[in-house]
């Protein structure tokens, strides 16, 4: 029960801080966001880790993982949130959430072996992504400023002017970017199960913030680029907190029952998808809701069978 518990605890922590995380890039931008999220993230990290990480053995090859950690998870998250900002979440979540599969692929490529079943889910996982890829966005509407609207606020409508990332179709490269967050979060899941083995729990948390701080918000602090309005402040907030307490609820949940808590707190991008859908009224093509479903089926599964 507490596996269950903790891993459906972990996917709405998660699943929060993806909307919410995509609603605070559109109001202020990627970089801001991933700055703001770092310093708060920082400021709980360190504490927590000088009460419960004291006297952790820190050799040479774990201070490595910890950098590799590290810099995935900024990687991802600047990815990440680069990709909500110009895509829809109802697509974008479920993409991201098969980390677990890039980081089982990182494992095959380092050596491990792996069975015909999981070949075959991180197959179907492939072609879910595919799928949901395969809509065609309506062009975004620029908010003063030239922020994109999320969801488009009422009244008059300002000019419209598509949101993109370089030329080409913006949902399209919004899907690129986001495959790619899941292979930075994928580097990050491996470096992490391996500091894991060795370290408190506290110390594969640490490493991302500590390096956010330095290499991200830091730098806009000094140059005065790192903006907050009153509007992205609890956003920010909001997202800093569940992506801390979700790794310990999940990691709470999985004393209990490794592979339920993995099941069931690799959904958070189909709760996502959901939420986006019902709330931000997302209209996504039944193509896309295939891949969605694929995806989801298949993270699942490969959690299943990599935890078994």
């Amino acid at each position: 029960m507490l596996a269950i518990i903790g891993g459906f605890g972990a996917a709405l922590c998660w699943a929060a801080s993806s909307i919410a995380a995509a609603r605070s890039a559109r109001l202020i931008g990627s970089w801001a966001t991933v700055g703001w999220v770092m310093l708060i993230g920082v400021v709980i990290a360190v504490p927590a880790t000088i009460v419960g990480g004291a006297g952790a053995n820190l050799t040479q090859d774990a201070l490595t993982l910890l950098a590799i950690s590290g810099a995935g998870n900024i990687v991802g998250l600047l990815l990440a949130y680069t990709a909500f900002k110009a895509g829809k979440v109802a697509v974008i979540a479920p993409i991201i959430s098969t980390e677990g599969a890039m980081a089982a692929v990182i494992s095959i490529a380092l050596g491990e072996q792996v069975g015909i079943a999981a070949a075959v889910v991180l197959t179907a996982i492939a072609i879910g992504v595919i799928l949901a890829s395969s809509g065609r966005d309506e062009p975004a509407v620029a908010e003063p400023g030239g922020l994109a609207a999320y969801p488009a606020a009422p009244g008059p409508t300002p000019v419209a002017a598509a949101t993109t990332i370089g030329p080409g179709h913006p949902g399209r490269k919004a899907t690129i970017i986001a495959v790619a967050a899941a292979l930075a979060f994928g580097i990050n899941l491996y470096a992490s199960a391996r500091i894991g083995a060795t370290l408190p729990l506290v110390w594969s948390i640490l490493p991302a913030r500590l390096g956010g701080f330095l290499v991200v918000a830091l730098p806009l602090l000094l140059t005065g680029r790192l903006r907050l309005t009153r509007e992205a402040l609890p956003l920010v907030a909001l997202v800093a907190v569940a992506e801390i307490v979700g790794t310990a609820v999940y990691a709470f949940g999985a004393r209990d029952g490794i592979a339920v808590a993995a099941v069931t707190s690799s959904q958070f991008g189909a709760i996502a998808a959901i939420v986006s859908v019902v709330a931000f009224k997302e209209r996504i093509r039944r193509i896309q809701v295939a891949g969605i479903a694929a995806i989801a089926v298949g993270v699942a599964l490969l959690a299943l069978i990599q935890s078994g």
